[in-house]
């Protein structure tokens, strides 16, 4: 199989800690005067044996300073010769984006962009079906890795049926810290009593060292995901769930009649820059797990879906994605802010969030399902596509000055 790597990049115009700026906004995005970890996770690729093309997505959270961001991500590539490399910024999507309003797809445009990180790991899928990749891996920037046969790992098991007669076509691995530890250590603090969100998730990855090395899982890691194209070009992420996308995809693998699997031998460096607020990651949270519970609910007036319940999906997601999530997350909220950390941003939370996270769950959740039916013919109709494929492998080459207004001189003398 021929693999591309897929490389998400998120940046942002300064640090900054970032109040309520609305329902899609970036974990950690690199400052646009610093290089950020994607260096470090460009020369781990470098010793990857059977490396292939590089796509590397450049996604800003302030569209001022997108063209700045690709010529930041292109200078970072300047420094990697030997990595065949391809970048996704603005000229790009224009193009991508006009090719799909001459097939009559103008209405799933902003749900293939950079606008979201479910969004963006969509144009990642299109860009491989552009070039015709047999599968695509997907590795984050703030991933190290260690293992040059990481690769040949992630096509392992990949087509294969297993014992209980089910088609592997999409995988994970898992992240780990420097010392190789994949649960996240400690006690949960008293004020997290009705969350526990950690303790779900180790409690979901203790079966990362027992038998069967591949089984089918609830979770899924992003920046460690092999899809092989019999599932991408017919099951899409949902550009409108504002974290967790990776873990939403099994949902939505599960749905039609797929399954995500975990590969306990497959794993990767994670090296996550320090949250900016952690009141602001639980708020994303707080969207999320409300999203995926309109999502699991709306799904049950579907009849051409597999029904999926939050008790299929534990021990994670799945008690974060039942009917006590909204009570559970006021809560949170409230102890959290007696704690004395951020305060007002959560008390902020406690008043207003779940009613807005309600309100953005009911508005959105069905325009997933409205996409996801008109994905697979989008798919089909990219695959290999003799006006944007030479685009993307060079034979083309896109005019960027007109789009981003950076002419060149022209001398006269």
């Amino acid at each position: 199989m021929e693999p591309c790597v897929v490389i998400p990049t998120f940046w942002t115009r300064r640090r900054v800690r970032g109040g309520d700026r609305g329902p899609f906004v970036y974990d950690h995005p690199t400052p646009i005067d610093t290089d950020g970890t994607l260096p470090d996770c460009l020369r781990s690729l470098e010793t990857v044996r059977g490396l292939g093309k590089v796509i590397v997505i450049v996604a800003a959270s302030d569209s001022s300073i997108e063209h700045e961001a690709e010529d930041r991500v292109r200078g970072i590539l300047d420094d990697f010769p030997g990595i065949d490399s391809l970048v996704v910024g603005p000229a790009e999507m224009g193009s991508l984006h006009r090719r799909m309003e001459q097939l009559e797809f103008a209405d799933v445009l902003p749900a293939v962009g950079l606008a979201s990180y479910g969004a963006v790991r969509n144009v990642g899928l299109t860009v491989a079906a552009i070039l015709g990749c047999d599968f695509a891996v997907f590795v984050d920037d703030d991933q190290v890795i260690t293992d040059p046969r990481f690769l040949e790992i992630a096509a392992e098991g990949i087509g294969e049926t297993t014992a209980g007669g089910k088609v592997i076509l999409a995988k994970s691995g898992y992240y780990t810290d420097e010392e190789g530890r994949y649960q996240v250590a400690g006690a949960a603090p008293w004020y997290d009593m009705f969350w526990r969100q950690d303790d779900a998730y180790n409690e979901a990855l203790g079966v990362v060292a027992a038998p069967p090395r591949i089984r089918p899982s609830a979770v899924a890691f992003g920046g460690c995901l092999a899809i092989h194209r019999d599932m991408f070009m017919n099951v899409s992420f949902d550009p409108w769930v504002v974290r967790g996308e990776d873990i939403d995809y099994v949902i939505n693998a599960r749905m039609h009649g797929g399954d995500v699997f975990l590969d306990g031998e497959w794993s990767v460096i994670h090296r996550p820059p320090a949250l900016p607020s952690e009141a602001r990651a639980f708020r994303q949270d707080v969207f999320r797990f409300i999203y995926e519970h309109r999502k699991l609910e709306f799904s049950k007036s579907q009849v051409d879906l597999r029904q999926v319940t939050p008790d299929s999906l534990t021990p994670y997601p799945g008690r974060f994605v039942d009917s006590s999530i909204g009570w559970r997350a006021r809560a949170t909220a409230v102890m959290r802010a007696l704690s004395g950390r951020e305060r007002s941003e959560y008390l902020g939370i406690a008043r207003t969030a779940v009613a807005k996270a309600s309100s953005f769950a009911r508005d959105n959740c069905e325009r997933y399902f409205v996409f996801q039916r008109r994905w697979p013919l989008l798919m089909d109709r990219l695959w290999e596509d003799v006006a944007l494929k030479p685009l993307l492998t060079g034979e083309r080459r896109v005019d960027r000055s007109a789009i981003t207004g950076r002419f060149p001189v022209i001398r006269t003398d």
